[in-house]
């Protein structure tokens, strides 16, 4: 996965930066320039075009990903339920095919994404900025939905979120690299954050937590820095997906109670264990990545993921649907039926499947699967362990959400928040926040740093 030599323009991006450099030096673009300095007008609308422009392509980008995926996650469950034995055939194919892609086309469009984008934010605007171009690139965003989509179709444990994001940056990042110089654009750190938060808001349809994001893990700077870029276009790229999606929430609207005071342990026990739980994730996809790097060699390789498909299928094939795709759906049957029709193994199947669908080295997305692995794993504490009356189980199925994804992200409270605009939850923003905060607390016993954080310093360090 090294990272060889600087990257050079295709011949039709050499073309279209010939055609934006003459526009930006028409007739046209330089009267508008001086008409808006001699009116003591600001520039800023031409400065924020491509950003604008940017942010539309982010979001029809989020809703045909989110079509096609949907799509996908369905076909590969049909498949299964029509023909249950077939899964031994196809998972490890696809799972094969998943790592192949990434591993012949672009080797950084693998995992999930967001340490991608996350290690060329740091890049950007260094001596090394050139590298940006291996983790961000048109070419990087078509390897890194095929190989998503190969590997659900597979029955991979999965999302598209993660992807999003480094798509969301590949597409900023483009633009940026194409808008000649000659045009007073904005940085290119300011792009790719941008990109970032454009792409989280449009795949979850939570504008506040794109922006909550970007300062909790993307950017330490002081936000004034990225303030109106982020800002506009997680708006613009919201308000693309919200026209052709309507307005909706990614997780409907559950029904909710207030906590007594006298039980808000519950909330800090099942955020602490569900923290826990999320580092000890990321610890196992540590390992199981540990434990591939002593099979050197293609046919080794290959070898070790035909075995991670294996046994993802006879998972599958043994505990049902439930291991499958991204849990979207076993999140709403446990918020809007009920825990008492989740099954007891849900949490076990869930965990290790996500785990050896990421393992398997294709594109794959750990933000969803992460929510689905906390819903189930706070079903089960509610279900068979602690007796907590019914109507506050939703609220503690989100709790436990916010404190997984929390585990493995370390971002408590864009944990929060996305939970917050998925739901429509406002009453319980306090629960939610002591959640990801007690969450954040748990996971630092296990391991220092987060999945993403790991992952980022990897990428940094990787030769020329």
């Amino acid at each position: 996965m090294m990272m060889r030599g600087k990257y050079h323009l295709n011949e039709w991006e050499i073309r279209l930066r010939k055609y934006l450099k003459r526009v930006s030096r028409s007739t046209g673009v330089q009267k508008i320039n001086h008409w808006l300095i001699t009116h003591n007008l600001s520039t800023a609308p031409l400065r924020a075009a491509p950003l604008w422009i940017a942010s539309v392509l982010v979001g029809l980008m989020a809703v045909g990903y989110e079509k096609v995926f949907a799509f996908v996650e369905h076909t590969g469950m049909h498949w299964y339920q029509n023909h249950p034995y077939l899964i031994f055939l196809t998972t490890p194919l696809c799972f094969c095919g998943a790592w192949l892609l990434t591993h012949y086309l672009a080797p950084t469009a693998s995992g999930s994404g967001i340490p991608q984008l996350m290690a060329a934010v740091d890049l950007a605007e260094t001596k090394a900025h050139w590298k940006v171009d291996k983790l961000l690139s048109i070419r990087i965003a078509l390897v890194k939905v095929a190989s998503n989509l190969v590997l659900l179709l597979g029955g991979g444990a999965t999302g598209r979120e993660g992807p999003t994001l480094q798509i969301a940056g590949s597409i900023f990042e483009t633009i940026y690299r194409l808008v000649p110089e000659t045009w007073n654009k904005v940085s290119q750190r300011v792009m790719i954050v941008t990109g970032g938060a454009a792409g989280l808001a449009a795949a979850f349809n939570t504008p506040l937590g794109g922006i909550v994001y970007v300062v909790e893990e993307l950017t330490k700077a002081h936000l004034a820095v990225f303030r109106t870029a982020v800002l506009s276009s997680v708006i613009i790229a919201g308000i693309t997906s919200q026209f052709l999606l309507g307005p909706y929430l990614f997780l409907g609207f559950p029904k909710i109670t207030r906590l007594p005071l006298e039980s808000i342990w519950l909330v800090i026990g099942i955020a602490f264990v569900t923290g826990l739980a999320g580092s000890a994730f990321t610890k196992l996809l540590l390992l199981i990545s540990s434990l591939r790097k002593r099979f050197p060699g293609l046919t080794k390789q290959l070898v070790f993921v035909t075995g991670l498909g294996l046994l993802f299928a006879t998972i599958v094939f043994f505990s049902g649907v439930q291991a499958m795709g991204s849990g979207k759906e076993l999140i709403n049957q446990a918020l809007f039926e009920g825990t008492e029709h989740i099954a007891w193994y849900a949490f076990p199947v869930r965990f290790i499947g996500n785990a050896l669908s990421f393992s398997a080295g294709g594109a794959a997305g750990i933000f969803a699967t992460s929510l689905s692995s906390g819903a189930m794993l706070s079903s089960l504490l509610l279900e068979y362990v602690i007796p907590v009356q019914v109507q506050h189980h939703n609220l503690l199925i989100l709790v436990g959400m916010i404190g997984f994804l929390t585990g493995v992200t370390r971002t408590p409270f864009t944990s929060a928040i996305l939970v917050l605009e998925m739901t429509d939850r406002h009453s319980a923003i306090f629960y939610f926040l002591l959640a990801g905060i007690i969450a954040n607390v748990a996971a630092s016993l296990i391991l220092r740093h987060s999945f993403y954080e790991i992952r980022k310093e990897e990428f940094l360090s990787q030769p020329a």
